[in-house]
């Protein structure tokens, strides 16, 4: 692997339920150059951003037990991980989901089932975003 990868070093990870999800996110963003950690549910998910700290989070809405919502909610509500970006995978892409991800703090939709190239491009946004900014101070 050469340092063309554009993602070379940005850490992930990617919550969802769907093993085919977390599968196809995987070879995507690895092949990208990204390190990927894999989390079936919030709770799982949960813990893996702490032993991780990502530069990027994707997370499913509709989970078991913990859903992307609450999961999101928590990651932004402390202070260590506030300002990590927050990508919601969601198969429901009505205004209402976009709102209700808004206010838990989500910084942005992927509608499943993405493609190579729109997750990636998320990916590639969030960091560039993070970059110019310094950090996410609205």
């Amino acid at each position: 692997m050469g340092d063309s990868l554009p993602l070379t070093g940005v850490r992930v990870v990617l919550i969802d339920d769907s093993n085919t999800i977390r599968r196809s996110g995987e070879i995507f963003l690895s092949q990208a150059g990204c390190q990927v950690v894999l989390a079936e549910d919030g709770f799982d998910g949960l813990s893996k951003v702490v032993d991780n700290k990502p530069d990027i989070i994707f997370v499913d809405v509709m989970m078991p037990r913990l859903d992307g919502y609450q999961t999101c909610a928590l990651i932004k509500n402390h202070r260590k991980y506030m300002n990590t970006p927050v990508i919601m995978l969601t198969s429901k892409d009505s205004l209402f989901d976009r709102a209700r991800g808004r206010l838990v703090g989500s910084d942005q939709y992927l509608t499943k089932p993405f493609s190579k190239k729109s997750l990636i491009e998320a990916v590639i946004a969030q960091t560039q975003q993070r970059q110019a900014e310094g950090s996410y101070g609205y």
